[in-house]
């Protein structure tokens, strides 16, 4: 059952709207302005949020900038009976999920609605850093495969070519594509989202280039589609596999000659956007299968970004560790300081099919429930703690251990957690070449990585002269 939080100063509105809810099976919380829901959201879990724009004391807008900042996870739904492309525009760009006007069909906010919850449990994604508006946000990790990813995103951020994002659910693919947009000189612009699997089949096309009152039963007005709205900007279409086929052939037309009609409209529109496509989707299997266009994929993967799962960047879990460990202890109000020896071990060791969100749900959920300075071994679930196959010795993360790393004297955090990180990969390593008796091949297959990311690790380690290659 979602929880729904509906903002309207209008109290018919509320209970109408709140009513509406509690038939369709949601939980529905009322508030009178930005305020009282701000309260609300900070006692109760929300999985949406319904606001009207105009409201005393905290209006809409400032109400949805909050929402955004503080709980990213949580989609905002716009209502307004002071509806325009401009402030459409505004809205989305400030981080609403979807923007209707008044007045308006019930059955339009249902479906709307069931989308936002829907896409609240597909996107609690990724790793939210929240940047600032006109930063990018930091991408975490030092192993050769993601510098080959940050280089490539510095490379191509300030181009239009568009980008087709490849890799696992839960390895970040929604961050890279806002650094390709902040990186860009389009930042100043809309970054529109759209995660293609939240869009019922035969919403897709009204979705991306918008309709035209009377299109449909149920378009009382007119409304911009995602395409309008990303004009002079980004848009990011995720999870794209799920774009049915006879949607395609519009979606590459509107990406080749830049223009489109809305749906039951006569009018060509013309837009300046660039487009970042993700999937965790093999396309060129779905290409073999029928079910994705040729010409759309070689369209999309102009510039190709694929993202290793965290199985084999093993060497960066450290890193985002004591990065998630820092966020969480300032969102939630802890004093962590960091892990013992024997947690970040048995983190090392684990498969992680979830990719970075599950390792950040973890770290927030042992932020959350420590019970003094360091996260220990004994708290974390069994599923972890079962599978504890590495046993080398760990050196300690955090302030009241850094007597155990030897860092450079007046180093900084960074440098510090460098350095930690290269001293725990290095004992590692030592460690599976020792069990294999220096046998390459057996050795990265143990650390489940790559034989050559275990080579290129070895050699900046300076271990490569003294182990066999086979």
């Amino acid at each position: 059952m979602a929880h729904v939080l509906i903002v309207d100063d209008e109290m018919n509105i509320r209970r109408v709207l709140a009513a509406m809810l509690k038939r369709e099976g949601y939980e529905a919380t009322t508030s009178a302005d930005g305020e009282q829901a701000l309260a609300v959201l900070a006692k109760n879990p929300v999985d949406v949020v319904v606001t009207d724009l105009v409201m005393p004391r905290m209006g809409g807008m400032d109400l949805l900038k909050r929402v955004a900042t503080d709980f990213p996870d949580v989609p905002v739904i716009v209502i307004t009976a002071h509806g325009s492309v401009d402030s459409a525009v505004a809205a989305l760009k400030a981080g609403a999920f979807d923007y209707i006007t008044k007045p308006f069909e019930q059955e339009e906010l249902k479906k709307v609605i069931a989308k936002a919850a829907r896409a609240h449990d597909l996107e609690r994604q990724n790793v939210h850093l929240t940047p600032g508006e006109s930063e990018r946000p930091p991408l975490v990790g030092e192993s050769p495969a993601m510098k080959a990813v940050h280089e490539m995103v510095a490379r191509v951020a300030d181009s239009p070519s568009t980008v087709l994002i490849t890799g696992e659910s839960g390895t970040g693919k929604e961050l890279i594509a806002k650094a390709l947009h902040q990186g860009s000189s389009r930042r100043d612009k809309p970054l529109i989202k759209v995660n293609c699997a939240a869009i019922p089949k035969d919403l897709v096309e009204s979705e991306l280039f918008g309709y035209e009152r009377g299109a449909f039963t149920g378009a009382v007005g007119s409304k911009p589609g995602r395409f309008e709205l990303a004009d002079g900007g980004t848009l990011f279409l995720d999870e794209i596999g799920e774009v049915p086929v006879e949607m395609q052939v519009k979606l590459l037309r509107a990406l080749q000659e830049s223009e489109f009609e809305r749906v039951g409209g006569i009018k060509t529109i013309h837009v300046d956007v660039r487009l970042v496509a993700a999937t965790n989707r093999d396309l060129k299997q779905l290409i073999t299968e029928g079910r994705f266009r040729e010409d759309l994929y070689y369209r999309l993967a102009v510039v190709p970004i694929a993202l290793p799962p965290l199985r084999e960047r093993r060497e960066d879990i450290p890193l985002l560790v004591s990065h998630f460990i820092h966020k969480y202890d300032e969102r939630l109000g802890k004093r962590v300081e960091g892990i013992e020896p024997e947690a970040l071990e048995l983190l090392m060791s684990y498969a992680w099919p979830g990719n970075i969100r599950e390792l950040e749900n973890l770290m927030e959920r042992s932020v959350l429930f420590a019970d003094g300075p360091m996260i220990l071994a004994s708290a974390l679930p069994d599923s972890l703690r079962e599978r504890g196959a590495v046993h080398a010795p760990t050196p300690a993360m955090g302030v009241g251990h850094l007597g155990a790393i030897t860092a450079p004297s007046g180093a900084s955090m960074k440098e510090i957690v460098r350095h930690a990180q290269a001293e725990l990969e290095k004992e590692l390593i030592v460690h599976a070449l020792e069990e294999t008796g220096g046998n390459v091949t057996r050795a990265a297959k143990r650390l489940q990585i790559s034989r050559k990311s275990l080579q290129v690790k070895m050699k900046e380690l300076g271990l490569r002269g003294a182990m066999d290659e086979d």
